[in-house]
């Protein structure tokens, strides 16, 4: 008889290799089909509502590893949000205003800008963000990721403009935006200003000098103690070039500074404890020194000191930002070129002590404009300042060292600090809500509020203009009468409308009259003469509106929003954009919560770069592996950290893709022909099978408790532990016989379990992996209760209190696996020292010492239970000193490895002392001629 066709063997379809590169775009394109995002947030209408609002990647770009990461993990939590209670709509946003991508079209050849309106240039800079939105929107769908694609919001879009200038206007109208002349961050090349957050460091080479400043008026108050001829305050800086631009030195009034007498009879007046690192740089003798007079820094407030290169007084200012931590003690002040310097002259200006003003010796474009270094590039100007203080004899000593620099996070050229008359954001007078705000926010990590709230305190008020065209105008009006700045709810409204239905080009291909309400008069004089502002809105003001421009516009989202999540550069950036807007207007912060992931750097740890040839590719991945295994990795990763990536580490994490995979092919093979409306009820069911049930509901609960903290590397690591350790490795390893080879009752309660295990594994996994998790879905049988069309149209299962083992029980059960892994081991060594191929060849001999018996009691399971766990023969249990394999895991156990005693059956292969014995069948052990029917 062929005993084969009495054994269920596992039958499927579902693949063994997934082909994920090849199948999953056909499986995209069957998910866009059917609408499965629309499908999936309409399933959880009126439940509560979580909204992740989408920090918006620039539009100039395709997607690299960093993006994708970003994307994946904001997919995660849409997903996993909509499968635990909540309705999680997910709309995509793009930033597209600002200067990459002004500078982009200016270097396309065909764009002839000269002979172009304002406007047409602004509409190929629309064209080309728009082409890269298109192109990013397709790179961001094949990854898996579900979102609202078709109606994503864009800064450019009319509707978004004109919210973000009614923010603009609502926040003038609290005296929050003003005008005014002061040093910002200047960027020479592209020859605009630019914000805290498009700053970037990088270590550069430069000269720092010490510079000698004769003392020319002492107020008659060192005389007394020195030569005034030979007296110089000595100054330090980095930056030669804005030695031009000195009109102050700073001290503080609380520091004791010295009269310092060289051997070469000058007199340098320095902070005392700075004196002898003056001395060492300048190769001066300090022992050789003599301090001729000590005093507080107070005492040299208003006394003058001669420019060194100019004829012109230098005022002693005295001024807390003054430290010992490097120079001298006594701060070269030019108030056009730095805020501290600027920030002290206005005090002393506004004091009537001073008349300084500020003089900014240096044009936008880094030419030099005083009388001596009259167009020089400000960089060349540095060797020739330098040069000069030398050559007159005013230069103590210089250096070549290298710091830390400002440069341009666009063009990457340095950058320089440089007064100019801009419109500003008052951050001062919103700070102290922004940083109570932030007690209210759950930071992940917790360092993320520690951040924002130093950056928040730390901060000057934001320069919010840009000398350039692509962007939002500053929407304000000057009278030509009486110069009157002009912005109010009137001109705001009747703006807003105007973009809203016409686009910001209307600005620049307009006259102001024709933008202002019909009738409109200059509110202070009453004459209708106007100009408009050139400038535009800094593009942080852009991506800092997107609360009140989509989150709070479309009435399925909501505001404050959830979630905000972007990398670590967005405290400086969108987190902190966000905030200023949203606090200057309403009071509150936009978001609840704040999640910060890492950047993503080589195996090695290293930065990618093209240049060092380690930079990964989410489309080489793709194409390599497939969508499934990129996310994978997101998941597998602790993302708060920098994430590492390389192609030894994918090729880990697709064997690990694998187990998982070819888990849930197993338990498919084995469910052929189960309808899961006939499950065998939990308290029929096998124990072994309860006991699965029970690792899954806690599988559950370990899910989605790491879903909703956003710990998903705990979720993928759980998941893949009971694949591989109670699944692989011990269930499924056990039931194999049972449900090949066993009755309908025993296979049934098997089927049971596998089906509810698959069931939940697979809504489990299936934020992760987009494509597998339908797949798999697609492939099994489901209940008439579940949504066949896809996992993600039903929910995550949770702890099954049906299937909860007592505490006693569970101990029992992990006693079972500590024994099994003994048995194990003793079997390994049996396959090499005595040839027992296969476990069903040998039988056991299990010896307890006293105390093992009294642990192998509570297991409650007699000899053949043994057989069936340890998938041998047969066990025999004894009590004493046993040979063979001393157990590492079961206390007192020692495992002795038999050939197995009677004949091997040929249905089930166990071996069986009884086949062929007088009442038993010929042939098959026992249990299998029951099966079968009969005996022989």
């Amino acid at each position: 008889m062929d005993y084969n066709n009495t054994i269920h063997l596992p039958q499927t379809d579902f693949p063994m290799r997934a082909g994920l590169p090849k199948r999953e775009p056909e499986m995209l394109s069957a998910m866009e089909a059917k609408g499965l995002y629309h499908k999936m947030v309409k399933r959880n209408e009126g439940k509560p509502r979580f909204v992740l609002h989408d920090g918006p990647p620039y539009a100039n770009g395709n997607i690299h590893i960093g993006t994708a990461m970003n994307k994946i993990l904001k997919d995660i939590i849409v997903k996993s949000r909509n499968m635990t209670g909540f309705c999680a709509p997910y709309v995509p946003g793009w930033d597209t205003h600002g200067l990459p991508i002004e500078t982009a079209v200016l270097k396309d050849k065909s764009v002839k800008r000269e002979e172009m309106s304002t406007a047409e240039f602004r509409t190929k800079c629309q064209e080309y963000a728009e082409g890269y939105i298109a192109r990013m929107t397709e790179q961001f769908k094949r990854l898996g990721v579900l979102g609202e694609w078709e109606n994503p919001y864009i800064t450019l879009k009319p509707e978004f403009e004109a919210k973000q200038i009614e923010v603009f206007g609502k926040m003038a109208e609290k005296g929050l935006i003003y005008k005014g002349m002061k040093p910002v961050y200047w960027c020479p090349f592209d020859q605009t200003a630019l914000a805290e957050a498009e700053i970037e460091y990088q270590d550069d080479p430069c000269t720092t000098i010490f510079v000698k400043f004769p003392v020319r008026d002492d107020k008659g108050k060192l005389g007394q103690y020195c030569d005034l001829s030979k007296t110089y305050f000595v100054i330090w800086t980095t930056t030669p070039w804005t030695i031009p631009g000195n009109f102050a030195i700073c001290v503080n009034a609380e520091f004791d500074y010295v009269l310092l007498k060289a051997p070469n009879g000058e007199v340098y007046i320095l902070a005392q404890e700075l004196a002898q690192s003056v001395c060492k740089a300048a190769g001066v003798d300090y022992d050789a020194c003599e301090v001729l007079y000590t005093c507080k820094g107070s005492e040299f407030e208003l006394m003058r000191a001669t420019h060194p290169l100019f004829d012109r007084e230098s005022v002693i200012l005295c001024g807390d930002h003054v430290t010992l931590e490097a120079g001298s003690g006594c701060v070269h002040t030019a108030p056009g070129f730095g805020a501290e310097d600027f920030a002290i002259c206005q005090a002393y200006d506004k004091a009537g002590k001073t008349n300084i003003g500020v003089p900014v010796p240096v044009n936008a474009k880094g030419i030099m404009t005083d009388e001596r270094y009259n167009g020089q590039y400000y960089a060349k100007g540095n060797d020739m300042v330098v040069e000069d203080l030398e050559k007159e004899g005013f230069l103590l000593c210089k250096e070549q060292i290298t710091h830390s620099y400002p440069h341009c996070w666009r063009c990457k050229h340095p950058i320089i600090y440089r007064a100019t008359e801009q419109w500003f954001c008052s951050v001062d007078a919103i700070k102290d809500a922004a940083v109570k705000s932030c007690d209210n926010i759950q930071w992940h990590p917790g360092w993320g509020k520690e951040r924002m709230v130093s950056m928040i305190s730390e901060r000057n008020d934001w320069c919010i203009s840009r000398q350039r065209v692509w962007g939002v105008p500053i929407p304000i009006f000057y009278c030509d009468d009486c110069g009157a700045d002009i912005v109010t709810p009137e001109t705001i409204a009747h703006v807003a409308q105007f973009f809203r239905e016409h686009g910001s080009n209307i600005w620049f291909d307009s006259e102001a009259r024709d933008l202002l309400p019909q009738g409109f008069v200059c509110p202070k004089c009453g004459k209708a003469h106007f100009t408009k502002e050139t400038d535009i809105m800094d593009v942080w003001f852009d991506s800092g509106s997107t609360w009140a421009a989509v989150a709070n516009a479309r009435d399925y989202l909501k505001y404050p929003a959830d979630l905000y999540l972007e990398g670590g550069d967005q405290y400086r950036g969108w987190f902190q954009s966000s905030m200023l807007t949203s606090i200057a207007c309403n009071g509150v912060a936009p978001y609840k919560q704040i999640v910060t992931h890492g950047w993503t750097v080589d195996g090695e740890g290293k930065v990618m770069h093209k240049s060092l040839g380690n930079a990964v590719s989410p489309d080489d991945v793709l194409k390599e592996y497939g969508a499934d295994i990129l996310r994978l990795w997101v998941a597998s990763a602790e993302y708060t950290q920098d994430m590492r990536i390389s192609p030894e580490i994918l090729k880990q994490l697709s064997q690990a893709y694998l187990k998982i995979r070819n888990t849930a092919r197993y338990m498919l093979g084995n469910l052929s022909g189960f309808d899961p409306d006939k499950k065998v009820a939990p308290e029929k069911m096998v124990g072994l099978d309860r006991w699965a049930l029970h690792q899954l509901g806690k599988l559950a609960k370990t899910c989605r408790a790491a879903y909703h903290s956003y710990d998903f590397h705990i979720a993928y690591r759980a998941i893949y532990n009971f694949c591989v350790v109670e699944m692989s490795n011990f269930y499924l390893d056990i039931i194999k016989d049972r449900l090949y080879c066993g009755d309908d009752a025993g296979r049934a309660s098997a089927q049971t379990a596998l089906y509810t295990i698959l069931d939940g594994m697979t809504r489990l996994i299936a934020p992760v992996l987009a494509f597998t998790s339908d797949e798999i879905w697609a492939a099994m049988p489901h209940a008439k209760t579940d949504n066949a069309e896809s996992v993600l149209m039903n929910d995550m299962p949770d702890f099954d209190p049906a299937f909860a083992l007592s505490e006693d029980e569970e101990a029992r059960w992990a006693k079972v696996m500590a024994l099994r892994d003994d048995v194990n081991k003793a079997l390994e060594l049996a396959r090499s020292e005595q040839g027992v191929k296969k476990n069903q060849d040998a039988d056991l001999t299990l010896t307890f010492t006293a105390e093992g018996w009294k642990e192998f009691e509570t297991l409650r399971m007699d000899e053949d239970d043994l057989a069936a766990i340890c998938i041998v023969s047969a066990v025999t249990v004894a009590q004493g000193e046993g040979e063979g394999y001393k157990g590492e895991f079961f206390d007192g156990l020692t495992v002795k490895v038999s050939p197995a005693a009677g004949e091997k059956c040929p249905r089930c292969w166990n071996h069986d002392k009884h086949i062929g014995t007088p009442g038993h069948h010929a042939e098959l052990c026992d249990r299998c001629a029951h099966v079968v029917g009969g005996k022989d």
